[in-house]
């Protein structure tokens, strides 16, 4: 990896563990402010709309300011946001404090993004967004199970703080090792939001917001999924959200490379085929151990073999306006990760059973299968055109 991509990496780390580490402590979180867990799955949609909320406003930022300088300031959001989250003691103060941890999350996405395509080797722009987004996957393997394991042994608190450390490295590397690559200025808010006019670029959100809800209503109640279904112990659970992790790590490698070989939309089609299989297999055998643990390795894979295609594929539609639709991106990543936390815990809160918030999930990764599929066929038709035309100006 170059040395130039680690503060991109190293904010994927504390990102990643911000984002993904109140899946696995919903119970202790629960238990610890007297709520139910359905509730408490509130904070995971909380810090989704934060980042809804907060990406859009990239664009408002980006006239003024370069790439380091706004990644530097997303950094200390991270860190001080975080921080802010340990000092809660009830249901509203962390809510409000998780809205607020969310704001730089697409953001940062954003405009690292942009920044990694331009330090990109020539024909590696997918990957160099995939060594970004594999500091997510490093979160997994190694953050996620020890603020986990921080939060049944010393106190929930305890993983948001850690965050905070890794926001405050974040934010030094990217002062120290970022270079001072040029800005594509913005065109203005207004400018800029006339592609919004485009039906194809509002397929391609829809995509991502649908499409990816359902590994958002796996693997935001895989802590009580485990316990409950697969009668894992709760002190292994930090185990099993490495597990998600190394899968995540193989699928952000396997997802990157397909990507550059086929296009963006052939490699979102191919996944979300096979997340409707696996999410399938989740509801039917969760209660058999190998079967559970070999399937939090392939979900894990495969949702984040999503990442780096999907930001790509938003980038493409988004022609003119990159940098709005890279921050877009995580907004309608982060409104499936509410949706599908809200969607999965409606079964939960009518008392069907554990498994039960993984048809929610099948039903909407089902449903990006055909808006993937139909956008494939608007884009293709487009490119069609478009080359018949200028065949027949050039005849």
């Amino acid at each position: 990896m170059k040395k130039s991509l680690i503060p991109l990496f190293m904010g994927g780390i504390a990102l990643g563990i911000s984002e993904f580490v109140i899946m696995g402590i919903l119970p202790e979180i629960s238990s610890s402010l007297n709520i139910s867990i359905s509730k408490s799955g509130h904070f995971i949609s909380a810090y989704a709309l934060g980042v809804v909320v907060g990406a859009p406003l990239l664009i408002v930022f980006s006239r003024k300011f370069s790439p380091k300088i706004l990644l530097t300031l997303l950094a200390f959001m991270i860190m001080a946001f975080n921080f802010l989250s340990s000092l809660c003691s009830n249901y509203t103060s962390l809510l409000i404090a998780r809205f607020l941890s969310g704001l730089p999350h697409g953001s940062f996405f954003g405009v690292g993004a942009i920044v990694a395509i331009k330090l990109a080797d020539e024909g590696k722009k997918t990957q160099a967004i995939a060594a970004m987004f594999a500091g997510l996957t490093v979160a997994n393997i190694i953050g996620v199970p020890l603020g986990t394991y921080m939060a049944y042994t010393i106190s929930w608190q305890m993983s948001f703080i850690l965050v905070g450390i890794f926001g405050l490295l974040t934010m030094v590397l990217v002062i120290s090792w970022l270079p001072n690559v040029s800005n594509n200025p913005s065109k203005g808010l207004k400018s800029e939001l006339t592609i919004l006019r485009k039906f194809n670029v509002w397929l391609a959100l829809i995509l991502v917001t649908i499409g990816y809800a359902g590994m958002f209503a796996w693997i935001s109640y895989i802590a009580p999924l485990m316990i409950h279904v697969t009668h894992l112990s709760e002190n292994k659970i930090p185990y099993i959200m490495s597990l998600a992790g190394v899968g995540m790590l193989c699928g952000n490698i396997l997802g990157s490379k397909l990507s550059d070989r086929l296009t963006a939309i052939k490699t979102v089609i191919l996944l979300l085929i096979l997340m409707v299989l696996g999410l399938s297999i989740v509801y039917q055998f969760s209660n058999i151990l190998i079967i559970s643990l070999l399937m939090t390795f392939i979900m894990g894979g495969l949702s984040f073999a999503l990442g780096p295609p999907i930001q790509v594929l938003l980038i493409e539609v988004f022609e003119g306006s990159e940098m709005l639709g890279s921050a877009l991106s995580q907004s309608g990543i982060n409104i499936s990760n509410a949706l599908g936390a809200f969607i999965g815990g409606i079964p939960l809160a009518y008392s069907f059973s554990y498994t039960s918030p993984v048809i929610p999930g099948i039903i909407c990764s089902l449903i990006g299968v055909f808006i993937a599929l139909y956008l494939r066929q608007r884009v293709y038709i487009k490119q069609t055109t478009k080359n018949y035309l200028a065949n027949q100006v050039s005849s």
